[in-house]
């Protein structure tokens, strides 16, 4: 059987292929009636006639297709939380297109870009450094948008964050306590907020724990991870670290830093403890159980759809921030 066509709506309606293009596409600045637009739509239900990418809902002008752009979807917690976002979506009709920026602006903003094309009915975005200005255009344009796990100063924008300064705290109060020679944080030197926040926690521990504790902070960039790692933990530790404690504020740091430990053959926890921000599959194959917050990834994807579905179905414009709360999971690395 025959698909239909813009060219058949034009027939039928009497009108231009570009007229039937700029109606069916939602498309700005053309001087079209009301009467016609109404015209046009109709002619195209009667037909049956379906835009080549997708299914759109003539009547409700819904694709029922989300955008997700993520920073890295090689790293576990974002492969994790793409897939709770997509059963979430899922129950509530959608289909979800992912995409990974790479911690790339540029990438980001074309992503962003090719998502509008698509004409999907709204986005779920992690931001990266200057990013800023591609959020900005969404938010103006009112076009439904979340952010997930990160946040950019002063972009008043829907969010699902973490507790980060608060469990980064607790993390650290619990290390505090158990008595280490020395407590290394192992940081990314970063614009990140989110990432800040996790410093913010270790440091603002410190400070208030008020005896004398040695702490070092080895802040890597996000380029070359594993190499400035390796390099960085090697001089801070030496050949034979004793009772030393190792906190790593995300799981790709940890990977980075076990795999160091295992290749100058430094024991845990014997000599060195790790406390680990995320869990990760690579964690099974360390002989150790690593200590590391959970975040609560079901709750953040319900939240993150649940707020855009709000919007897509303008029940509510309003900026809406949830902040959730991460849990310590203590396992074997710790002494």
């Amino acid at each position: 059987m025959k698909r239909s066509s813009i060219k058949d709506i034009a027939r039928i309606a009497g009108v231009s292929v570009a007229t039937v293009s700029y109606v069916l596409n939602k498309k700005e600045g053309q001087r079209i009636s009301e009467e016609t637009k109404k015209k046009i739509i109709e002619v195209a239900e009667t037909i049956n006639y379906i835009p080549n990418r997708n299914a759109r809902s003539l009547k409700n002008n819904k694709s029922k297709l989300l955008g997700l752009i993520v920073a890295d979807i090689s790293n576990d917690f974002y492969s994790h939380i793409a897939r709770k976002l997509e059963d979430k979506a899922l129950q509530l009709g959608y289909s979800l297109i992912i995409g990974s920026s790479g911690e790339n602006a540029t990438k980001f903003e074309k992503l962003i870009e090719l998502f509008s094309q698509q004409q999907v009915d709204g986005m779920i975005v992690a931001p990266v450094v200057g990013s800023e200005a591609s959020l900005l255009k969404l938010i103006e344009k009112n076009y439904p948008v979340v952010t997930i796990d990160r946040y950019l100063k002063g972009i008043n924008v829907s969010g699902v964050i973490l507790n980060n300064i608060e469990i980064a705290e607790t993390a650290t109060d619990f290390l505090l306590k158990k008595n280490f020679d020395r407590i290394i944080y192992i940081g990314y030197d970063t614009k990140l907020e989110h990432l800040l926040d996790r410093q913010k926690g270790f440091e603002s521990s410190i400070s208030e724990f008020g005896a004398d504790v040695l702490t070092e902070n080895i802040l890597v960039g996000i380029e070359n991870v594993a190499e400035e790692v390796q390099t960085k933990l090697g001089d801070a530790l030496g050949k034979k670290p004793k009772n030393t404690a190792l906190y790593f504020s995300s799981n790709k740091l940890a990977v980075a830093g076990l795999a160091y430990l295992i290749k100058n053959k430094i024991s845990v926890p014997q000599d060195v403890s790790v406390l680990a921000f995320d869990e990760t599959e690579a964690y099974q194959l360390f002989p150790t159980k690593i200590s590391y917050i959970k975040q609560p990834l079901e709750e953040m994807a319900d939240e993150a759809i649940t707020i855009l579905d709000s919007q897509i179905n303008q029940y509510s414009r309003t900026a809406k921030k949830i902040t959730l709360s991460a849990s310590l999971i203590l396992q074997n690395s710790i002494k």
